[in-house]
């Protein structure tokens, strides 16, 4: 909204290519509009566990639900502390021991890991994109993010998965009823709606169709497994931004002169391709 605003945009006419969202899920509005009578109970987070463990076939005492990715992280974060390699996803622990922290697939490069890689925490929120499965199933603890997944960060759907000791001190950290009673009351519906294998294929088949198109505006582009890709091109986002694309500088990864783009739907492919025409 802000940055719609600042361009002198509807914010209607503007596409976010700068945050990762699956473009293929489906509106959780109809979702939203059943469960409203929610709003009037203060949150219990204990059957969505249930069935969130049960999805990712874990043992409910070695999960915790959580208010979006980034609070998984958060209260990960002060339990464990932990260290990670650059470049790597912003909030990320930077200390100088401790664990090791890694995405997968990796950000901002977008390569899932290797059978050889090793990590401590990995952070799994684009896993079920990349792959079609929800989890490597890996020794170790994990973060995860329904928000991503599900197209939904207005819900704030993330998760915990450690040993229960490691669970139930991450627990101590969240402030009281940090997930809020309509994100959990969705928990059951979304996981009934989510088709992740051909949400991986859409993705795949959509990230293919977006490089051919950066590529024949003479764009040099790094695409791998997420549902991202990397373009080495100084200024565009302050390029594509007055013609409502928005993308995301990776300055901030030390990656100077790149911007990353998610991947659209094909309605967003056309918005993207008139936008290159512009510029």
């Amino acid at each position: 909204m802000a940055v719609a605003l600042a361009l002198g945009l509807d914010p209607r006419d503007l596409v976010d290519l700068s945050q990762n969202m699956n473009p293929f899920a489906p509106s959780v509005d109809p979702l939203v509009l059943r469960h409203l009578d929610a709003v009037g109970r203060y949150p219990d987070p204990r059957q969505a566990t249930l069935v969130l463990a049960e999805t990712l076939d874990v043992a409910p005492e070695c999960l915790l639900v959580t208010n979006g990715g980034s609070e998984a992280i958060h209260v990960l974060t002060a339990v464990l502390g932990g260290r990670v390699r650059e470049p790597e996803f912003g909030l990320h622990p930077r200390g100088g021991s401790g664990p090791l922290w890694r995405t997968d697939p990796h950000s901002p490069t977008g390569r899932l890991a290797g059978a050889d890689e090793v990590a401590d925490v990995w952070d799994e929120a684009f896993y079920a994109l990349a792959t079609g499965r929800w989890t490597a199933g890996r020794a170790g603890v994990v973060v995860g993010s329904l928000t991503k997944t599900f197209h939904c960060p207005g819900l704030r759907l993330g998760y915990v998965i450690a040993d229960p000791e490691v669970v139930r001190a991450c627990a101590q950290q969240q402030a009281h009823w940090s997930v809020s009673t309509l994100a959990l009351s969705l928990v059951p519906d979304l996981l009934e709606t989510a088709d992740l294998p051909s949400w991986s294929r859409s993705i795949r088949d959509a990230r293919t169709d977006l490089v051919a198109v950066l590529e024949s505006h003479g764009l040099s582009v790094e695409a791998a497994d997420a549902p991202w890709v990397l373009i080495h091109e100084p200024g565009l986002r302050e390029q594509l931004a007055p013609q409502g694309v928005l993308v995301r500088d990776c300055a901030s990864f030390g990656l100077a002169g790149v911007a990353r783009m998610a991947v659209p739907d094909s309605d967003g492919l056309q918005i993207v391709e008139r936008a290159l025409s512009r510029r």
